[in-house]
């Protein structure tokens, strides 16, 4: 688990992206930007975080 939580910023990251391209490509609603800018800031801050914790 502790692995996980690792890379936890990353994976938000991720997820933040892969909800733009399906607003680009396939559904374009104000739910799928607001859902990407909250994953994609929670990200930014989970990562500097956690590894400020780690160091």
């Amino acid at each position: 688990m502790n692995s996980l939580q690792k890379y936890l910023g990353v994976i938000l990251l991720v997820l933040g992206v892969l909800c733009l391209i399906v607003y680009r490509f396939a559904l374009p609603h104000n739910a799928l930007l607001i859902a990407a800018m909250v994953l994609e800031v929670g990200g930014i801050l989970a990562y500097i975080f956690i590894n400020k914790k780690q160091n």
